[in-house]
């Protein structure tokens, strides 16, 4: 049987050292050659078009794990701050802000090209409510209401456990996460760890061989 390209797509198209189109979607510059693809994304409940490019994650289609978060009935705020963590061209952000029209989505990426891309999708659809900005670029008193990810694995085990607690530490007292993850890639330990950590972390679904997992905060704040 041959690879599945979804599951070679989230960690980056390749081994470590690879010179595909997707290999370094986690740089914060790029240097790969821009090719842009526009797909259309039809989800239960909305659709929109997607220019997708070279160098960012999911060139050309949307991957099996996004896929996945984004047809589960997962609950999100209807006002507040929305994150999508690690946005790239824009799907889960486009998505979220489409659901939840009152509610402002941030969608964080390092990749500049993946941010200028999500900004292009939101203008082309006609959506006001979604701000693409560097990590650096959210203020630091953001508390996030709902929080959507398809977390950059790639990145290697240590760097994402430490980004996910940065941006899990700034759920509000009521907010959840949800992320998807290869169980191959360690969705099930990245669950267990999360338990450790203090985050109520439960199984939503599973398939294709990718957990959703729903996440709660830390702590209730005073």
């Amino acid at each position: 049987m041959s690879p599945d390209p979804d599951a070679d797509a989230q960690t980056g198209t390749g081994p470590v050292g690879s010179t595909s189109p997707d290999a370094h979607y986690f740089d914060d510059d790029p240097t790969v050659p821009s090719d842009p693809v526009t797909i259309d994304v039809m989800l239960p409940d909305t659709a929109f078009t997607l220019e997708t490019d070279r160098g960012v994650f999911s060139r050309g289609h949307v991957d099996t794990g996004t896929n996945l978060l984004l047809r589960t009935d997962l609950p999100i705020a209807s006002t507040g701050h929305l994150l999508d963590l690690g946005a790239g061209a824009g799907p889960i952000a486009l998505a979220m802000a489409r659901r939840s029209p009152n509610a402002t989505v941030w969608a964080v990426d390092v990749n500049s090209r993946a941010r200028h891309l999500c900004t292009r999708n939101a203008k082309q659809n006609g959506i006001t409510n979604l701000r693409a900005v560097a990590p650096d670029d959210v203020p630091n008193d953001i508390r996030f209401a709902t929080v959507w990810s398809n977390p950059p694995v790639r990145i290697g085990k240590t760097a994402m456990r430490a980004l996910l607690l940065d941006w899990l530490a700034r759920l509000d007292n009521n907010g959840i996460a949800a992320l998807v993850v290869q169980k191959h890639l360690g969705a099930d330990s990245l669950q267990r760890w999360l338990q450790s950590e203090g985050h109520p972390t439960e199984r939503i679904t599973s398939k294709a061989g990718f957990r959703l997992l729903g996440v709660g905060p830390k702590s209730a704040r005073p």
